[in-house]
């Protein structure tokens, strides 16, 4: 044995080859924590030590080779000075640089899933083999910052720099066919096949046959390139990532201003670039939201994994109502393996619904996501009817017809005696009380909320929704279809609105009101544009339906009517919908839609909104931006940490996650709670104060209060 180690064991075979395993004990993953990575340096001595060796091989005990850093620790590190955190990454790169400079051949086999870190340490090999389950790839731009343990270094002088470019600045996971065009692996072979497969790359390059030593110095030199293809490769590529990006996320953009200083300098003077700029990025308010969302994602993964630890499968579903929804909730599940009933009441409706999961499919086969035969199979998944002849086949049946509560209440009652006695039902609604619609059934303990967003295909977010008779084993149920379905299920409790249309409605109040003070709604869209929304409030309206919006904000108003009411004026949405601008739906809204030659919905401005604008216009108020993005944003803060506050869900998290991946919140801000957070809780007291005239959606909420007081945080500092 050359090391035994809690992370890494090393031992020599009798022909020469050292055999390095990742296994940390007590695990299930392998990452690099402190551990990991003090006994890695502490292993690379023991080998340099040891005499007889002809070449290493690197592997993972685990199913996965290495996920990365972990996340955990980093938390730590972020909190790093400057000159301790390029501390931390010089001496990371030593060990890695280490591995690089062995005087013989190494290779990696890579089982599974190397991300970062992980795919990093497999760089620094000759070779890597990998198999059709392997997926590597440099995500750190998705964290907001770089690779810092040569990933912008090594990755380049491998595969080129235009593939490079790709690889890290789009932080995405790349599978083993992607990898091996490129050049990132070198052999792709069957799980039980892989150490074999790269013992034998390793005595074919111990035996003279593989030119290793050509291999291992172009990681060390320079790229290659001359003045003008440098100039030509990087700087077209900055305007199009910045273009992409957004001014919002800096990482992908220095990813290639960090290769393009590095591409003439040999590897220790390149990573001193990449340290550089990688301590520049860690303190950043993107990389710091953006961690702050991926142990979001995190800790809604583990939820959902102890919610569905002992789920019954969903091996069939139905959906009732075969509408642009149906058909899409029908292409979704038939896409992720589950057959699925589709019924409605004459078949132009299941046409629609068809025509939806066709049309989907046909974008997918252009994109050579699927091919004939795949689409012929998710397509054949999908069973049309106008019965309920199949349902005591169903295991989950979602009802997803018009949003009217007598309408959908005369449905479920009808579904409930049509299908097993231990199927699911499960509403798809927005805003309608699931406590109420299970008012009439007979088993209320195996309904819930299933609330899935617009576009279905698109959309990662599905509310859970638990009414008060709703049992455990139906939300474990409901839960484990929606992962199936390849969704991101948070289970909420009842209330009017749930938790993302419940905070979605606040927000639209507050543009109504700046639009009723004289604030131009094309500024408005363009300050919360700028703030990181994705659209502002008026496109949002226009692509959700004003006359969508009218009718979830009276449930509102219902169900909240001190702070959701309104005062009994009518509202610039009421107004358009009375005009017949109904948004994208009929092509005129606030704006007007037309489709260009690729068939996408176009947004102009149509001058005659003006004229309907100046029934509701006062005259234009004196307003900063700043105010405009406060009004906006304190209604959402507000009623964010009032559904907390009320236990819809259990924490800030699952909150700000809700409205990441419902509405589409600016992921680098990482949610309301935690950008209140970083405004301050007393400067939103002192903002309450300065907007108190605007009425009760302005008030303090009790729990802020309460926080201010005891002096926490909704992300306590870790």
């Amino acid at each position: 044995m050359i090391f035994q180690g809690k992370a890494i064991q090393c031992q020599a075979s009798e022909d020469g080859i050292a055999l390095l395993t990742f296994d940390l004990i007590g695990e299930s993953t392998n990452v690099f924590n402190k551990l990991t990575l003090d006994e890695l340096g502490q292993c690379l001595e023991s080998i340099k030590k040891t005499d007889g060796i002809k070449g290493l091989l690197l592997k993972s005990q685990k199913e996965h080779f290495i996920l990365g850093a972990d996340i955990f620790e980093f938390l730590g590190h972020m909190k790093m000075s400057d000159e301790q955190m390029a501390s931390w990454l010089t001496n990371t790169n030593k060990v890695f640089n280490g591995f690089e400079d062995l005087p013989y051949p190494t290779v990696t086999a890579i089982n599974g899933f190397a991300f970062g870190g992980g795919f990093e340490i497999c760089l620094t090999t000759d070779y890597r083999v990998g198999t059709p389950k392997t997926k590597v790839g440099l995500l750190e731009t998705k964290l907001g910052i770089i690779p810092g343990w040569g990933g912008t270094v090594r990755l380049p002088r491998l595969t080129g720099a235009d593939q490079a470019i790709e690889w890290i600045t789009s932080g995405k996971q790349w599978r083993p066919e992607d990898a091996l065009k490129v050049g990132a692996l070198d052999a792709v072979v069957e799980p039980d096949y892989l150490e074999n497969a790269a013992r034998d790359i390793l005595k074919r390059a111990i035996d003279g046959k593989l030119d290793w030593k050509k291999r291992a110095e172009l990681k060390k030199a320079p790229l290659g390139l001359n003045e003008v293809e440098s100039m030509m490769t990087f700087e077209t590529a900055k305007g199009f990532v910045a273009q992409m990006a957004g001014p919002h996320y800096p990482a992908p953009v220095t990813a290639i201003g960090v290769m393009q200083k590095a591409a003439g300098l040999l590897r220790d003077e390149a990573l001193a670039i990449e340290t550089k700029a990688f301590v520049g990025l860690i303190k950043s308010p993107a990389a710091e939201g953006l961690v702050t969302v991926f142990l979001g994602d995190q800790y809604l993964k583990k939820t959902s994994k102890k919610i569905t630890k002992e789920a019954k499968p969903t091996n069939k579903a139905a959906v009732l109502g075969a509408g642009i929804m149906g058909g899409g909730i029908a292409y979704q599940s038939s896409s992720k393996g589950t057959p699925i009933i589709m019924k409605d009441i004459n078949d132009k409706a299941l046409d629609l619904g068809l025509n939806e999961a066709s049309g989907l499919l046909q974008k997918q086969l252009k994109r050579k996501k699927v091919d004939s035969k795949k689409m012929g199979q998710i397509l054949n998944q999908i069973s049309p009817t106008l019965s309920y002849g199949d349902f005591k086949e169903v295991d989950l049946v979602v009802e997803a017809v018009v949003e009217n509560p007598k309408i959908k209440a005369s449905v479920l009652a009808e579904t409930e005696d049509s299908i097993d006695s231990g199927a699911v039902l499960a509403s798809n609604t927005s805003t309608i009380s699931i406590t109420q619609l299970a008012s009439n059934l007979k088993r209320p303990e195996q309904f819930c909320g299933m609330h899935f967003f617009n576009p279905v295909h698109r959309m990662p977010l599905v509310e859970v929704i638990r009414g008060e008779k709703t049992s455990d084993e139906t939300v474990s149920r409901t839960v484990a279809y929606a992962l199936k379905m390849g969704k991101t299920p948070i289970v909420v409790n009842d209330c009017p609105g749930f938790l993302v249309n419940r905070i979605l409605f606040p927000y639209f109040n507050g543009f109504i009101r700046l639009v009723r003070d004289g604030v131009d709604f094309k500024r408005i869209d363009k300050v919360m544009e700028k703030f990181g929304w994705p659209m502002g409030p008026a496109y949002l309206l226009d692509v959700v339906g004003l006359d969508t919006g009218v009718h979830g904000g009276k449930i509102m108003a219902e169900g909240f009517p001190d702070r959701m009411g309104g005062d009994g004026e009518e509202t610039i949405v009421e107004i358009m919908v009375k005009n017949k601008r109904l948004g994208q739906k009929n092509g005129v809204g606030f704006y007007e839609y037309k489709k260009d030659k690729k068939g996408k919905l176009k947004k102009t401005l149509n001058g005659n909104v003006y004229e309907i604008l100046k029934t509701h216009y006062k005259q234009e108020i004196e307003i900063s931006d700043d105010e405009i993005v406060e009004r906006m944003m304190i209604p959402m803060i507000f009623e964010s940490a009032r559904c907390l506050d009320d236990k819809i869900v259990k924490t800030a998290s699952e909150v700000d996650m809700g409205l990441i991946l419902g509405l589409g919140f600016p992921p680098f801000r990482a949610g309301a709670l935690k950008y209140a957070d970083k405004m301050g809780l007393d400067n939103l007291q002192k903002l309450a104060k300065k907007y108190e005239a605007l009425g009760k959606a302005y008030e303090l909420p009790q729990l802020i209060e309460q926080m201010i007081k005891e002096n926490k945080l909704f992300y306590p500092l870790v």
